[in-house]
């Protein structure tokens, strides 16, 4: 008599990840491990032998794993380090991979000036460098014009309209044209495009990158600028820009940056670039809440604010739209946030 088709995700996962290693479904053991800001999840396999795996379960309704698996054999091919694919099976969205365990880099961290935040914060610096010599973009997506412009647009959006109910303010449309620009100007590498300390794993006393689906072809400081504008730290303007400065210094010396860029372009490059960030990630916190149902992201708003206002402060015309901010959106998301159970 055949067997009955497993009724949900997990059910499905567990006979497949069984199937490939011959034992029986009832006998593995999967344990969640953890999920994302997507629809992927992931569950930790115990096989007999003691080995531990990590299966990904992604929904390819709503996932596509396919550059998933493409960047991972490049970068590994690299020599990056990144966790082995040891299975797929793309038409129902399942990936069996390397277990690189439980410790991403957010756990390391000790406040914005503690020597150790400070430390590894090198180290994935010198992560970044590798990523950026070694792991060609011409077969990525490009981070042209049009999805600079999309990811803008999520703040008026869905963070001003949809979750303040404010107006988009004067001056929006010369700052986005100006941080496109800004963007567009720098020469193009491989972009994780979320180097953050939560995509960057610890793994026997190595960074691995994971979560790197979304890479594309883009600006020189935008990986920069998530690693050093991320969720979990604000550094003082003074480490910052001696971070950006060493990181220009190295770029010109291997050639990934041209030697006329001039210590003061860069750095208002890297802060543009900040601003951008800030703003997409102030509309996609925004539309995590209001769309997906996704509960959590809301509280990061204040700090990412915070991160807008020190790029800003930076760059050159933007005291009205800083005026704005201080006077009429800082009150504005301060009262959503304490009215919002």
């Amino acid at each position: 008599m055949p067997q009955a088709t497993p009724a949900t995700r997990t059910e499905r996962l567990r006979h497949w990840a069984a199937s490939r290693h011959g034992l029986a479904p009832d006998t593995l053991a999967l344990c969640l491990a953890a999920g994302d800001a997507s629809f992927r999840r992931y569950y930790r396999l115990h096989l007999p032998d003691g080995t531990t795996r990590m299966l990904m379960d992604a929904p390819p309704e709503q996932e596509d794993s396919h550059p998933f698996v493409a960047i991972a054999r490049h970068w590994r091919s690299a020599g990056l380090p990144v966790p082995r694919l040891h299975g797929e099976d793309l038409e129902a969205g399942f990936l069996e991979l390397d277990d690189l365990g439980d410790t991403p880099l957010q756990a390391r961290l000790r406040g914005d000036t503690h020597p150790d935040t400070l430390a590894w914060h090198e180290r994935a610096l010198v992560l970044l460098h590798e990523l950026q010599n070694r792991a060609t973009p011409e077969a990525l997506p490009p981070y042209d014009a049009a999805l600079l412009g999309r990811e803008l647009d999520l703040f008026p959006d869905w963070c001003l309209g949809r979750w303040l109910g404010l107006s988009t303010p004067p001056g929006w449309s010369a700052l986005r044209e100006m941080l496109i620009a800004s963007a567009l100007a720098q020469p193009v590498v491989t972009v994780h495009r979320d180097f953050d300390a939560m995509n960057l794993m610890l793994h026997d006393d190595d960074l691995y990158l994971i979560d790197f689906q979304d890479a594309v072809a883009g600006p020189i400081s935008y990986d920069l600028i998530s690693l050093l504008r991320g969720r979990y730290c604000r550094f003082a303007p003074e480490r910052f820009a001696a971070w950006v400065e060493a990181f220009r210094r190295r770029a010109v010396a291997d050639g990934r940056l041209p030697a006329t860029t001039t210590a003061e372009a860069f750095h208002r490059q890297a802060q543009a670039m900040a601003a951008q960030r800030a703003l997409k990630v102030l509309g996609i916190f925004c539309r995590l809440t209001l769309r997906d149902g996704r509960d959590g992201y809301l509280e990061r708003l204040p700090h990412f604010l915070d991160h807008l206002d020190d790029s800003l402060a930076s760059l050159p015309d933007q005291d009205a739209f800083r005026a704005w901010l201080t006077h009429e959106f800082r009150p504005a998301l301060a009262r959503r946030l304490e009215a919002t159970p």
